[in-house]
């Protein structure tokens, strides 16, 4: 098993590099390391896995109802929806089916809920439907006054993010994949058949390259020779409630779409938090994940009117991501034979849902350029930490105190986090490499008083490992 985040890297020429480990990277570089006699890396910007749009989005494994039926995403993302829920109940991932509503607060967007229902039908989801407003308010008794029906849509579930690509990872890398952590990709170039990668800690050579580097992945294809897309970064704001709020919502309450997006949702969390948000601005720094005072001040007006009450509730977090929004509709995956690549790029906030078959997909497209995949094999299971509130957390199973009693011993009392939890992630297969990969492994320090009072023991324990 190979972790790197400092020195050279081999000189010998891998099969394939991935560059790029978010959600969907990390789905690639798994399901490449189901062909054992490859020899695969994974080569990321920074110092964790999941470090940019796959940290901070809404959290949502989509059906896929509103894609726009017949595309690429349409069906990878229905693929991708039933392979990962199999997937996370396999692993441990934390996932509830809670099901979403798509809430008409004027005549207008009341008209749109048949189309969108038909729209599902078209995507092959056959479950959705209407509901009048007394259905409505009897579902989500907490509802802001006025609304006049709504498309339900029971598929939709919330799930963990951080642990989906971090599960993603370790099977990888416990299979044999390289992830050289800390190796920004700044050129690329192709010569005699093998790709040569630019990093600051020396090049990276490989036959065949996947560029799943997210934001920045129209830099990487443009320095390839191709002009296919434009990556404009869309930043979306949201704002986090503690667990008190919880009970004021039982579904997604999701708007009726637009073209800049999905809109401004309320959701519940598998952590038994509720998020409000995303905003949608179009920005040029891809970068700039800052929050805004007029941006939390619309979300607080829009908020208003879905979920009154939710504005009397704690605020514990604020955050922003970047989600890869392009020109195009679709995702913008293709193949080029002649130069053994594959780019993956546009894939905005369902690449969650669509990883498990995007690295289908894209592992098709590799075999297509000429690469002899080999053998396959079936790869170890895995079994993550677990994070949600639907299941017992480890201080509260018996067996597993009694057996090591670290796990009975809270640090982090906001979020129940046990020091046996905190060693087990500092010595996992991809540990966390700062305390804001520690905090997505774990929860600790994510909790009410955002490591007011557990942050020295939690960064103690953080240094005494590192040592």
């Amino acid at each position: 098993m190979t972790v790197t985040v400092s020195g050279a890297l081999p000189r010998e020429p891998y099969d394939v590099a991935v560059v790029g480990a978010g959600v969907v990277g990390c789905a690639i570089a798994r399901r490449l390391a189901h062909h054992p006699e490859l020899r695969v890396a994974l080569v990321e910007a920074q110092d964790d896995v999941g470090q940019g749009t796959s940290k901070a989005n809404t959290a949502i494994l989509h059906t896929g109802f509103d894609a726009v039926p017949g595309s690429l995403e349409a069906r990878l993302v229905r693929e991708g929806a039933r392979e990962l829920a199999a997937y996370a109940a396999e692993s441990g991932i934390p996932l509830e089916r809670v099901g979403a509503l798509l809430v008409a607060w004027d005549a207008e967007q009341l008209a749109a809920l048949p189309r969108l229902a038909e729209k599902a039908r078209r995507n092959a989801y056959h479950d959705a439907r209407l509901l009048d407003p007394a259905d409505l308010y009897a579902r989500e008794p907490h509802l802001g006054p006025g609304a006049l029906g709504a498309l339900h849509v029971p598929g939709e579930s919330i799930i963990c993010p951080w642990t989906t690509t971090l599960a993603y990872a370790t099977q990888a890398v416990r299979a044999g994949v390289d992830l050289h952590l800390e190796s920004p990709v700044t050129h690329a170039g192709r010569t005699d058949g093998v790709h040569r990668l630019g990093t600051p800690r020396g090049p990276l050579y490989a036959r065949r390259l996947v560029n799943a580097a997210g934001l920045h992945a129209d830099t990487l294809d443009r320095s390839l020779g191709h002009d296919d897309f434009t990556v404009t970064p869309r930043r979306g704001q949201l704002l986090v409630h503690d667990t008190f709020a919880r009970a004021l919502v039982h579904h997604i309450l999701l708007p009726v779409p637009t073209a800049l997006g999905k809109g401004v949702l309320v959701a519940p969390t598998v952590y038994g938090n509720v998020l409000l948000g995303p905003t949608a601005e179009d920005l040029d720094d891809k970068r700039d994940t800052g929050s805004t005072a007029e941006g939390l001040r619309r979300l607080r007006e829009q908020g208003r009117r879905i979920l009154p009450a939710l504005l009397e509730e704690e605020v514990t977090a604020v955050y922003a991501g970047l989600r890869a929004a392009t020109e195009h509709d679709d995702y913008r995956i293709a193949a080029h034979p002649h130069q053994g690549y594959v780019t993956v790029g546009g894939i905005r906030s369902t690449g969650l849902t669509a990883s498990l078959a995007l690295a289908e997909h894209v592992t098709g497209l590799l075999a297509a350029t000429g690469l002899d995949l080999g053998p396959g094999r079936p790869l170890e299971p895995v079994r993550m930490p677990q994070l949600g509130e639907a299941s017992p957390r480890p201080h509260r199973r018996p067996d597993l105190v009694a057996a090591d009693p670290e796990y009975g011993t809270l640090v982090c009392h906001c979020e129940r986090v046990s020091r046996g939890e905190i060693r087990d992630a500092l010595a996992a297969t991809v540990p966390p490499r700062s305390l804001d990969g520690l905090r997505r492994r774990t929860r600790a320090r994510a909790g009410r008083c955002q490591g007011f009072y557990c942050g020295a023991a939690v960064r103690a324990l953080f240094e005494e490992a590192r040592k």
